[in-house]
């Protein structure tokens, strides 16, 4: 069967008559093709709002050798008075997962539709003034490959070769052609942000030096820094390289310090590799947030930081959770900390497994109180989770930039939430060298066409984050509450980022392993880094640390090669300095605090929700902390300090021992457990441990709903 490669012609009228409501009839628009269209459609464009006609609403009539004839029907009610312009198109592949933008094929017809008999047509805001109104949004693509060997970063086979090989465009000048699209459509405000890891960056380097890859990357960050030099018409970079963790670290379950550090040996890089500074917005990897790495930003010199939206959501009060479809358990009711909104909206057109609220879709302040009750606070981006997701495949053709903008547009004209000092954005967000939003079509058609869509339709604009928050800066007096979590591509990123934590409630997890020889390790470097900064094994020691702490070392459970990669890298690690160590203790030495990983509870939500074979299950009222906890001078104290309403409780964790490695570690964190009494309501905790030297150190101010 022969699938189109053109659209033969379109009959549908060239003006309608509304009907007395004054919207249009229903009429049908016929069209036909050379061959079978796997995915037709027709879109309609007037007045500013956009209707989809797809599935069963378009049927096939009939077809010959060389021909097959279609009929669409348009229900009545869905289009105003005005200049309609009509876009038939089809999908040369019937999986559009793998449809590229070059895929696509469309044809283009005007209609006109009349004012009803009879009757003066209302005046309509235009599509662009409506009293003003705008939605703004960018575009982040994130860059990252981890070292696949923690201990040689000589490391390279043939498989490596295929895999950077495979990506020769997105790391070279996939990025320039699509902003050069921008800058030639004259955009004036139009860029991107784009998250590259240190490492990624280290081994391009290689690439080119040695000639991998059949010599794919010599020169490769030419076309980058050449673009990096462009700027938008406020002067800020079409091109934002984000601030990151240079190694990809999960921010939320490292120490301070060390996304500190992460982030100032990311700095490094990028002025290095690109002649340009990074951003002072910070793009976390796996768009993993929580507030309590809010202080460490700000000492890292982040101003502001890029969250997936459904986090900001799911902390208002009676938000509209959507059960097992959404993915997640329902919210916390601790993390509920937000005032209720009543615009939610479900889009269409695009899977959106729960509502959205486009009011909410703006950069804000949002705030963590310290358990000596400071305030930190941090500027915080919304990044769209379902409208990211859809353009990750492909942009056109996968998403309908101005159906799908447009229902968002269309629900915040209709709510008044219109804020002209506090405009609606958001970013789109995506893995930049993965599927169709990594692909070549997703960079230069998509990109030509999105730019043609922008220039013909004022209600939107395409912006950067920069030029945004020039404009629009966040009210500092209005702080709000973000639930944790990341973006949907982990597991659909609960908030206990149980993507990291697989078989956590199995006697053994290959997680749980990692995290606890990580924390032992970690103790064991921050020791020596406080005793002599100047060792001359601190750099390496220093550098393996940071090198296990990447993400993907948990994100392949059950893997082999992955599930032993931080231990490799600790086991090396501990030879190095283990003298050092021995030489601290015996001279009494020890300055640094234990290090505390940062605790979760079970069950997630404790007498409410937890998950069961296919289906949800009331959770039991009495819940768990657990934590891992070491230092090099022996533990003597671990307490968890428990805020109600009423009181502050220390209560001793549970010293279960050192968590069990089946990965021949040699030093594993001890593993620490506490009850939590129930009915104790919205509480505060956080965890303080002591070592055998007399250090005290704390965790972060945690919160959980005891029921």
């Amino acid at each position: 069967m022969a699938i189109f490669t053109r659209i033969l012609d379109i009959h549908c009228p060239t003006s309608l008559q509304c009907e007395p409501s004054g919207t249009n009839p229903t009429f049908a628009v016929g069209f036909s093709a050379d061959g079978e269209i796997p995915f037709p459609q027709v879109i309609l464009h007037g007045q500013g709002c956009q209707k989809l006609i797809n599935g069963d609403a378009i049927r096939l009539i009939e077809h010959d050798a060389g021909r097959w004839d279609y009929e669409a029907d348009v229900p009545a009610g869905q289009l105003q008075p005005g200049d309609i312009s009509l876009q038939v198109e089809g999908c040369r592949v019937a999986d559009l997962s793998r449809a590229g933008g070059g895929d696509w094929v469309k044809e283009f017809r005007r209609l006109t539709l009349l004012p009803a008999a009879g009757t003066k047509a209302k005046p309509r805001i235009s599509a662009g003034r409506r009293d003003g109104v705008k939605l703004y949004f960018g575009i982040h693509k994130h860059m990252h490959q981890p070292y696949y060997n923690t201990t040689d970063r000589a490391y390279w086979d043939g498989e490596k070769d295929q895999i950077f090989g495979s990506r020769g465009g997105n790391y070279t000048d996939y990025i320039p052609a699509a902003v050069r699209q921008y800058i030639d459509g004259g955009l004036p405000h139009a860029g991107l942000s784009t998250s590259w890891s240190g490492s990624l960056i280290e081994q391009l380097n290689r690439c080119d030096a040695e000639g991998f890859c059949g010599g794919r990357f010599r020169g490769w960050n030419g076309p980058l820094s050449d673009i990096a030099r462009t700027k938008t018409s406020l002067g800020n970079p079409r091109v934002s390289f984000s601030a990151f963790g240079f190694f990809h670290p999960l921010m939320p379950l490292i120490p301070k310090r060390d996304i500190v550090r992460q982030i100032r040996w990311h700095r490094d890089a990028i002025r290095n590799s690109f002649g340009a500074e990074a951003s002072k917005v910070l793009f976390p990897p796996e768009t993993a947030f929580h507030v309590r790495i809010i202080p460490a930003l700000l000492e890292a010199g982040v101003e502001a930081v890029i969250y997936d939206s459904i986090h900001r959501f799911r902390a208002c009060r009676d938000y509209p959770y959507a059960g097992m479809g959404e993915g997640m358990l329902p919210p916390n009711p601790a993390d509920q900390a937000n005032p209720p909104v009543d615009d939610w909206l479900q889009l269409h057109n695009i899977w959106a497994g729960s509502k959205i609220s486009p009011s909410l879709l703006r950069p804000e302040y949002v705030a963590y109180e310290d358990p000596r009750g400071k305030l930190h606070k941090i500027i915080a981006v919304p990044a769209e989770r379902y409208i990211g997701n859809e353009d990750a495949r492909g942009g056109f053709g996968a998403l309908q930039y101005p159906s799908v903008l447009g229902q968002v547009y269309d629900r915040i004209v209709e709510t008044g939430s219109f804020d002209p000092k506090h405009p609606p954005f958001f970013l789109l967000h995506s893995d930049g060298d993965n599927h169709g939003g990594g692909a070549d079509s997703y960079y230069r058609d998509n990109t030509g066409r999105l730019v043609d869509w922008i220039r013909q339709d004022p209600r939107f604009e395409l912006i950067t984050v920069e030029d945004y928050l020039q404009q629009f800066p966040p009210d500092p007096q209005h702080t709000v509450h973000i639930e944790p979590g990341s973006w949907s591509g982990a597991d659909n990123g609960d908030p206990q980022f149980m993507k990291w934590f697989s078989r956590y409630d199995q006697p053994y997890s290959p997680d749980l392993n990692s995290w606890a020889v990580l924390t032992a390790f970690q103790n064991a470097v921050h020791t020596l880094e406080d005793f002599d900064p100047d060792h001359q094994q601190l750099g390496e020691a220093l550098r393996l640390l940071l090198t296990a702490e990447t993400s993907c070392y948990w994100y392949w459970t059950g893997q082999h090669v992955w599930d032993q990669q931080v231990t490799n890298a600790a086991n090396l690690g501990y030879g190095m300095l283990r003298g050092a160590l021995d030489m601290i203790l015996a001279t009494n030495g020890d300055r640094t605090g234990p290090t505390i990983f940062a605790p979760w509870v079970t069950p997630e939500n404790p007498g409410g929700k937890r998950w069961g074979n296919g289906c949800l299950l009331d959770a039991p009222r009495e819940a768990t902390v657990h934590s891992f906890v070491h230092d090099v001078a022996g533990l003597k104290r671990v307490n968890l300090v428990l805020r109600t309403a009423q009181a502050e409780t220390v209560m001793e964790m549970d010293d279960r021992g050192p968590y069990p490695s089946q990965t021949g570690a040699y030093v594993t964190a001890g593993y620490f457990t506490a009850q939590l009494p129930p009915g104790a309501g919205d509480v505060r905790y956080y965890l303080e441990a002591e070592d055998n030297r007399g250090n005290v150190s704390r965790s972060a101010l945690e919160r959980v709903f005891l029921a």
